[in-house]
C-alpha cells in the first residue's frame, strides 16, 4: 500500500473511533474517581484485550508509564508477534481534564501523529484499579477497546472474574477478548 492510502486509512480510522459514540444516547462508560499517576508508573502486562487496530499482530504486551516533572506521563508500549520479535512506541498521556487522572489523552510520536497532532490521540479510561495498583480495567468510551491489565503477566482466576464482571457490567462485550497466552479462562 502507498505512502497516501495508508494516510488515508488511518485518517478513516482516527475519525471513526472518534465519532463512534456521538448520537447513541448511550451514557459513557464509568470511570475511577482518581489515579495515583505516582503509584500507577512502571511496568503493566496485558493480560486481555478488545485491541486496536495496531495490535492485530500481538501475541503478548506491555506497557511502561512514568511519571514526568511536567505532570505527564511517559508511555511505552511492546508488542511481541508470533515470530518472536518485539516491536514498540513511545508517547505521552496527559490528563483529559486538567487536574483529573482517570481519562487520559495518549499520542504517540509516529508518522500519524506528527502528520495530524489533533486527531492521532487517543482515550485512556481508567474503569476499574484495584487499592494495591496490582490489576487495571482500561477502555475506550465507545466499549469497542479494552485492556486488562496487571502487574504481573498472569492472574488468579478469582481476579480475572471480578474485572470481567466490572467489564460486563459497564457493557464490554467481553466474549470477544484475546487473551494473554495462558490466561484464557475455561469455558
Amino acid at each position: 500500500m502507498n505512502k497516501l492510502a495508508m494516510s488515508c486509512l488511518a485518517l478513516g480510522a482516527a475519525l471513526l473511533v472518534g465519532c463512534a459514540n456521538s448520537g447513541t444516547g448511550v451514557a459513557p462508560p464509568k470511570t475511577v474517581e482518581s489515579v495515583d499517576l505516582e503509584r500507577y508508573q512502571g511496568t503493566w502486562y496485558e493480560v486481555a484485550r478488545l485491541p486496536m487496530f495496531f495490535q492485530r499482530n500481538c501475541v503478548e504486551s506491555e506497557a511502561r508509564y512514568g511519571l514526568q516533572d511536567d505532570g505527564s506521563v511517559s508511555v511505552t508500549n511492546r508488542c511481541r508477534n508470533a515470530d518472536g520479535e518485539w516491536q514498540q512506541v513511545e508517547g505521552r498521556a496527559v490528563p483529559q481534564v486538567e487536574g483529573k487522572t482517570d481519562k487520559l489523552w495518549v499520542t504517540f510520536d509516529n508518522w500519524f501523529s506528527r502528520l495530524l497532532p489533533g486527531v492521532s490521540k487517543g482515550e485512556y479510561w481508567v474503569l476499574d484499579l484495584d487499592d494495591e495498583y496490582q490489576t487495571a480495567l482500561v477502555g475506550h468510551p465507545n466499549r469497542k477497546y479494552l485492556w486488562l491489565l496487571s502487574r504481573t503477566p498472569k492472574i488468579s482466576d478469582e481476579v480475572r472474574d471480578e474485572i470481567l464482571s466490572v467489564a460486563r457490567a459497564q457493557g464490554y462485550d467481553t466474549d470477544e477478548l484475546i487473551w494473554r497466552e495462558g490466561a484464557k479462562p475455561a469455558r
